[in-house]
């Protein structure tokens, strides 16, 4: 969506606190020996704490509240009481929702406890590319562009991007134009980030893979060549100088 007045500004700041509180939280709360089910079910009360709902259940009857991924899973990983957290785990959580008819949504990946499978590298990895392709971002910047920034930043520490997996507009629903946000430089789009348009921004840093696949369930993505994956995401407002970054409270970058 575009901002046109004080009121959806507001609008979008008020779903973006609710999903970045949330994310917050869960994350805090997450610990070893609890189900994602057992998380989930946590930030699920949260967004209706909050007046908010579930963006991938209102709009794809997605089977939970929240995405959680947990070590190969990538994305979209479906909470089940049958998965338990442990120490080391590398954990991704993606939050969205809608809030008085307006849409947002941020992620992060963290380790959970301590770090005995080394995966804090490549989270680190993923959040400094993230923050230094947020602040190139301002009307009229070519969105390939910071696609090619990314996965320069990528290479640059020994990783690589997923090409699949892209941020996307939103506002007045989950996923808008600008539909890809890819992570590369994607010749074939000319497209250019336009003043107060409203985007979510994602890394997909991989240690391996270069594409996502969709598992038998029909939700959860891993790699094609396996590995691990660190995603970072902010819902944002694209201005003239320094994007309005909407989901900041969620401090993924701290």
């Amino acid at each position: 969506m575009s901002i046109t007045n004080e009121s959806e500004l507001i609008g979008m700041k008020n779903a973006s606190e609710a999903v970045a509180c949330t994310l917050k939280a869960m994350r805090n709360f997450a610990q070893p020996g609890m189900t994602t089910k057992e998380l989930d079910n946590f930030g699920g009360q949260m967004l209706r704490d909050l007046g908010a709902k579930s963006a991938p259940y209102l709009t794809y009857h997605f089977p939970g509240w929240t995405c959680i991924s947990v070590n190969n899973e990538f994305c979209h990983g479906i909470p089940s009481d049958q998965k338990i957290l442990r120490e080391g785990d590398l954990i991704n959580i993606d939050v969205s929702a809608e809030l008085d008819g307006f849409w947002s949504d941020n992620g992060g990946s963290f380790v959970l406890g301590e770090d005995v499978n080394r995966h804090q590298k490549l989270i680190d990895a993923s959040k400094e590319i993230l923050h230094k392709a947020i602040y190139t971002i301002k009307g009229g910047v070519r969105i390939s562009d910071i696609g090619w920034l990314i996965e320069t930043e990528a290479k640059k520490r020994g990783y690589r991007v997923i090409k699949n997996l892209t941020g996307h507009g939103i506002g007045r629903s989950l996923h808008e134009e600008p539909s890809a946000i890819a992570n590369f430089r994607d010749k074939f789009n000319l497209t250019r980030f336009k003043k107060n348009s409203v985007v979510a921004i994602e890394t997909f840093i991989s240690t391996n893979s270069t594409y996502a696949q969709t598992l038998q369930d029909g939700w959860t993505m891993v790699g094609n060549k396996g590995g691990f994956i660190a995603q970072h995401e902010h819902t944002i407002v694209v201005t003239d100088g320094k994007p309005i970054v909407l989901t900041e409270m969620n401090e993924v970058w701290n």
